[in-house]
C-alpha cells in the first residue's frame, strides 16, 4: 500500500512502508511546522514493539530542528493529548497505529489544543515529506529531551475530578466485578489504576503492555471472544475492551454478550444528558440511537464529517457536554476533548450505579436498529462524480453532503451514508434501519444508483 500520509499523520507497515529514517524526517518536519516558539513538544506512544525505535527517531528529528522534547513513554493517546494541554506544549507526536495489527505503526500529530493537527499544516508536511531539504540546527541550537512519568496519574485524577463524588462512593460500595481486556496495549497500567480507584473487583486479561497483542487489536466482536467468555464464566457485571492506544472502548454485558461499539457513546451520553443540557456531536456514520436518546432529553444532535477531529471541534464549538463516534470513541470535554476510553469507563460505571440497572437492562431500553457496513471497489478519481450523481438523484430527500452523502428517511427510521475511503480504492456504504432487510435493500439501491 505504501506509506499513508494524511491529516492525522503517517501510518504504514514497519520496515516496509515506514522506516526509522521516515520517522526522523517526519519529526523534523513536524517540529518546523509547529512554528518558532520555544515551547516543548510532547512525545508518546502505544506499546508496539517497534515503538521504541520510532519514538527515538521522532525525538531525534524534533531535537535536530531545535525542539525540546518531553518524553511521556508508553501512554494512551488521550493521556498524551491531556498532557499537551496541561504542560502547555507546542504540540505532541504520538507513535501509534491505533487498532491496526502489530506489523503496523504510525505517528499521530497533535496540536497545542490537544486535538489532531490542523489540515493546513498537515498538508504542508505531506507536500514537503518527499521533497526539499530540512534545515538541521547547529550544535548549540539542538533541542534536548526530558522525561515525564505523570501521565497515568494525571489522567486518572482528571477523570475522577469529572465524576460525581456521591456516585464514586456508590460505585465503590457496589464493588462491581469488571473484566478488562487491554490487548497488551498502552491502556494496561492507567486503566487498571482507574478501575481500582472505583474499588471494582478487576479481572484484567492481556494486561502487560508488551505490544505483542494477544488477538487482532480492533475491539470488535470476533476479536473479543476471550473477554466475552470470561465475563460469562465469572459472572462479571461488565466487560470493557480497549484498542492499543486506548482511545476506543467496546462493551460486553453481564451475560457475556458483545453488544456493539455503537452502544458505548450512547450509554455514556445517557448519563451525561440526564444531568447536563446541551447538544451531542457525533459523525454522520454514528447510529441513530443517539438521536432517539437526545430527543428523550430534549436535546439536539450535531452531525459532522467522519473523523475524530471533526467531532471534537464540533464539541468545543457548540459547548456540547459530550460527543463521540460509533466506533467506541467517547469524547468527554470535562476530561479531554478527544476519544478517551477512561472517560467512557467512568461514565458507564456511573450510569450503572445511578440507575441500579445492568448493562443488558440499559441496552433493552434503547431502540433496536441493525447497522450494516459494506465496501465496494472504486477508482477514487471517479468517486466524486459518483457521489454527485447520487446527490442529484436524491436531492428531494433529507440529505447531508458534508462528507460524501448521507440520506435519511425519518419515517422509516433509516439512513444510508456513502463516502470514498481516504486510504484505499474503495467506497464505503453504511446503512441502518430497524430491520436488516430494509438496511440491505437501501444499501443495494444506493450502490446500484452509484454504478458500484
Amino acid at each position: 500500500m505504501g506509506l499513508i500520509i494524511s491529516v492525522s499523520g503517517i501510518r504504514g507497515i514497519v520496515g516496509q512502508d515506514l522506516t526509522v529514517a521516515d520517522a526522523m524526517r517526519f519529526g523534523m518536519l513536524f517540529g518546523q511546522a509547529l512554528g518558532n516558539d520555544d515551547k516543548p513538544v510532547i512525545l508518546a506512544g502505544d506499546s508496539r514493539i517497534s515503538g521504541d525505535a520510532l519514538r527515538s527517531a521522532v525525538s531525534a528529528g524534533l531535537m535536530a530542528v531545535g525542539r525540546d522534547v518531553i518524553d511521556l513513554g508508553v501512554v494512551t493517546t488521550p493521556g498524551a493529548c491531556l498532557m499537551v494541554r496541561k504542560l502547555q506544549a507546542a504540540g505532541g507526536a504520538v507513535v501509534t497505529a491505533s487498532h491496526n495489527p502489530i506489523e503496523w505503526n504510525g505517528i499521530k500529530m497533535i496540536g497545542a489544543d490537544g486535538l489532531s493537527f490542523d489540515s493546513r499544516r498537515a498538508k504542508q508536511i505531506k507536500e514537503r515529506f518527499n521533497s526539499g531539504q530540512i534545515e538541521h540546527k547547529s550544535a548549540k541550537e539542538c533541542g534536548h529531551i526530558t522525561r515525564n512519568d505523570e501521565t497515568h496519574k494525571t489522567h486518572i485524577e482528571t477523570v475522577l475530578n469529572a465524576c460525581d463524588n456521591e456516585l464514586i462512593e456508590k460505585i465503590r460500595s457496589r464493588r462491581f466485578k469488571v473484566v478488562l481486556d487491554s490487548v497488551n496495549g498502552a491502556g494496561c497500567v492507567g486503566t487498571a489504576g482507574l478501575i481500582e480507584k472505583f474499588n471494582c473487583e478487576l479481572i484484567h486479561i492481556n494486561n502487560q503492555p508488551t505490544g505483542d497483542f494477544a488477538h487482532t487489536p480492533e475491539p470488535i466482536a470476533e476479536n473479543l471472544v476471550e473477554l466475552a467468555d470470561k465475563v460469562g464464566q465469572l459472572g462479571a457485571d461488565v466487560g470493557f475492551a480497549q484498542d492499543p492506544d486506548a482511545d476506543r472502548l467496546a462493551l460486553v454485558d453481564e451475560k457475556g454478550r458483545f453488544i456493539g461499539e455503537e452502544y458505548t457513546v450512547v450509554l455514556a451520553s445517557w448519563f451525561v444528558l440526564k444531568r447536563s443540557a446541551g447538544s451531542v456531536a457525533v459523525n454522520l456514520s454514528t447510529s441513530r440511537m443517539i438521536d432517539d436518546l437526545a430527543e428523550r432529553f430534549g436535546q439536539k444532535v450535531i452531525r459532522t464529517a467522519v473523523g475524530e477531529t471533526n467531532v471534537a471541534k464540533a464539541v468545543l464549538a457548540n459547548n456540547c457536554p459530550i460527543g463521540g463516534e460509533g466506533n467506541g470513541g467517547v469524547i468527554y470535554p470535562k476530561v479531554v476533548p478527544v476519544r478517551d476510553s477512561f472517560s467512557g469507563i467512568a461514565l458507564i460505571l456511573e450510569l450503572m450505579a445511578e440507575t441500579g440497572k445492568t448493562i443488558s437492562e440499559l441496552v433493552d431500553e434503547l431502540p433496536k436498529y441493525v447497522m450494516i457496513k459494506k465496501k465496494f471497489p472504486c477508482n477514487l478519481n471517479e468517486a466524486p462524480q459518483r457521489i454527485e450523481k447520487l446527490i442529484s438523484k436524491y436531492e428531494k430527500e433529507q440529505i447531508s453532503t458534508i462528507d460524501g452523502l448521507r440520506i435519511d428517511w425519518p419515517e422509516k427510521k433509516a439512513w444510508v451514508h456513502i463516502r470514498p475511503s481516504n486510504t484505499e480504492p474503495i467506497i464505503r456504504i453504511i446503512g441502518e434501519a430497524p430491520e436488516r432487510e430494509l438496511a440491505e435493500e437501501l444499501i443495494a439501491k444506493l450502490a446500484a444508483d452509484a454504478g458500484l
